[in-house]
């Protein structure tokens, strides 16, 4: 018994002389609206492990998910007045702290995803990302969220005309449901949690989004007519409360930056999984995908001219910069 106890105290004096983790000289909150094994979540925890190791464990990021901080708008405002340090939001929101960004979100705005992200991670992007200081953010990097695409339960879109009467769900958004008008659908706002039942009693014929959404949400079920016409790329953005980076240091500014930006083809690489993953099982389940002729997409695109046409001239003169990039 007594040789026990030695060995004991002989452990925890060992265990007593090893260092102590430090602790984080500094905590800071980033709030996330989607849940933990979400792709843009994961990136979100990606930006936060890259801070802390290259900070030597000074700065943690404590990443909040599935809203624990609140709904998008409401961390939106936090961050703006530095309650919360950093979030990820879809950039449509934004836009009204920086009317810019009205820009990205035209439709049939990008040729494809290639052209996309030349934007993003050029000039222009870092553009975008440097407006949202006079409102007391800071840009930080950008994340994928695919593009979006009309589904219904009644019939294959190929062309302009096949939309013509189909009541399609959209969010309160003016542009999306001029989009759609322009189309000649009639544009139906409804919360997004309806939809599924909305779709298998008829009060509405169609929606739109991305795979994943099309897919998690069950929607396929209801709806097996998938339309790929990307009408929209809305990128999500990663940003911080400026209020909080004026505290640090310039290095550690700058590690925040560039940290936030090597996330992103983590970010990418996972959201492109999560697609295919979603194509392959509504495919299974019997969703007919359709893929739109060059002819069909330019008569989509030309549909288009009256939105465009509304638009400030301070953000006609960003569209024309977007589509000469090459």
């Amino acid at each position: 018994m007594k040789r026990f106890l030695l060995v004991l105290a002989v452990l925890a004096v060992a265990v007593s002389a090893l260092p102590a983790a430090a602790a984080p000289e500094m905590v800071l909150r980033l709030g996330e609206t989607h849940v933990a094994d979400y792709p843009t979540t994961k990136g979100d925890m990606e930006f936060a492990r890259l801070v802390e190791e290259r900070t030597g464990g000074r700065i943690k990021i404590e990443v909040y998910h599935s809203k624990q901080l609140g709904e998008e708008k409401a961390v939106i405002e936090q961050v703006q007045f530095g309650a919360v340090d950093f979030t990820r939001v879809s950039i449509s929101p934004l836009a009204a702290f920086a009317p810019a960004f009205d820009a990205l979100q035209m439709p049939y705005l990008y040729r494809d995803e290639e052209h996309m992200w030349k934007v993003l991670n050029g000039p222009i992007g870092e553009e975008f990302l440097n407006s949202l200081e006079p409102a007391n953010f800071v840009g930080l990097a950008w994340y994928d969220s695919g593009a979006r695409n009309f589904y219904n339960s009644k019939r294959e879109i190929k062309s302009v005309a096949d939309l013509k009467g189909l009541k399609i769900r959209v969010q309160e958004s003016k542009l999306m449901m001029g989009l759609v008008s322009a189309l000649g659908a009639v544009p139906t706002p409804m919360p997004f949690g309806e939809v599924y039942s909305a779709l298998q009693t008829g009060v509405i014929e169609g929606a739109e989004n991305n795979w994943p959404s099309y897919f998690s949400t069950s929607h396929y079920e209801v709806a097996k007519y998938f339309t790929l016409d990307g009408h929209t790329r809305v990128p999500e953005i990663l940003i911080a409360s400026k209020i909080t980076m004026d505290r640090l240091s310039k290095e550690d500014q700058e590690i925040i930056r560039k940290s936030a930006k090597d996330s992103m083809p983590f970010q990418i690489k996972l959201w492109k999984e999560f697609e295919k993953v979603s194509e392959e099982k509504v495919t299974a389940a019997g969703s007919i995908i359709t893929h739109l002729t060059p002819e069909a997409v330019a008569e989509f695109q030309k549909a288009m001219e009256p939105l465009y046409s509304e638009l400030k001239p301070e953000l006609q003169a960003v569209v024309r910069k977007i589509q000469e990039v090459k």
